[in-house]
């Protein structure tokens, strides 16, 4: 079984001198310019704009990108996007949100709940993304539906790209796959081709606005999800994506539809459970517990979506 996706290289390329190329330089003085030049030069403010902010700056006591958005000269977007360039964070561009409303990593990288994805970045790096334990896939998984598992899957690969490795989510809901939607991405080939046998260039696409994430759609609905996820090519599957990328997060269906959430967090070797404040049945909630617990998957904890 092979898989090719394009990706981009993990350190920066030399020449034959050992000197990095001109386009890395570039990509580190980037990162070295200060919120006021890059306001600048995406804005392409006039000496006398700049002057108009410094003086408003020195007069309030402000910072010069607060001064900025006083004076009208640039907007609360335009701070964030030269947060993210100085900070080397995946932003969405403003004509891709209509349809990433819920990428609120990639959207709102400063907002709350960007902020509580981080946090529970960092649980997950020490517990399953340690180098010192053995390389594992994230399943995440919930009851019932509804729960926010596509909501929480697609966030928490956007966080994990954010620090620099290559992160690949698998949409794994061979039942109600929407993976796809929240990037935008074409959903006519995927995982179901791959376990079905058939040969397909084209079942992992780089996100939208963020290089080094990556997303494998569905592709075609089966009529039987579970016997696909059962087959040994899954499995087979998921040890090639964990050896080509450094995090994998895969989607799965409600528990409440059967099997497949079981099976696929067996073959991930991890698992994080998803509930919903308010909504989920602590009941059903035991019950997948439960399940979880007498496969060989590591169960990660439970975390209480309140979003």
């Amino acid at each position: 079984m092979t898989l090719a996706a394009h990706t981009p290289p993990k350190n920066p390329s030399r020449d034959r001198a050992g000197h990095p190329h001109q386009e890395d330089v570039a990509s580190t003085f980037e990162q070295d310019r200060s919120i006021g030049d890059i306001i600048r030069d995406t804005k392409h403010l006039s000496q006398e704009q700049i002057d108009q902010i410094v003086e408003c700056q020195r007069a309030n006591g402000l910072r010069f990108g607060e001064a900025a958005v006083k004076l009208g000269l640039v907007t609360n977007a335009d701070i964030v996007f030269a947060l993210s360039q100085q900070f080397s964070y995946p932003y969405a561009a403003e004509i891709r949100q209509g349809a990433q409303q819920e990428l609120v990593t990639a959207s709102q990288p400063f907002g709350k709940q960007a902020e509580a994805f981080r946090a529970i970045r960092s649980q997950l790096m020490m517990r399953i993304f340690n180098p010192l334990e053995p390389k594992r896939a994230l399943a995440v998984t919930s009851p019932e539906g509804g729960d926010g598992k596509t909501f929480f899957v697609a966030n928490l690969g956007v966080a994990l790209a954010q620090l620099g490795g290559r992160t690949l989510i698998v949409d794994a809901n061979l039942r109600n796959p929407r993976l796809h939607e929240l990037f935008d991405l074409p959903n006519t080939s995927g995982l179901t081709g791959i376990l079905s046998g058939r040969q397909e260039e084209n079942v992992i696409y780089q996100a939208p606005d963020i290089p080094s994430l990556f997303v494998m759609p569905v592709g075609v609905i089966p009529p039987n999800p579970l016997e696909l996820l059962e087959r040994p090519a899954f499995r087979l599957l998921m040890g090639e994506l964990l050896r080509k990328f450094d995090h994998v997060v895969v989607d799965t269906p409600a528990g409440a539809l059967g099997s497949d959430a079981v099976v696929i967090a067996a073959r991930s070797g991890a698992a994080l459970t998803l509930a919903r404040k308010n909504r989920t049945r602590v009941k059903h909630l035991n019950e997948m517990i439960t399940q979880l617990t007498e496969t060989t998957a590591k169960l990660t904890g439970v975390i209480v979506n309140e979003f």
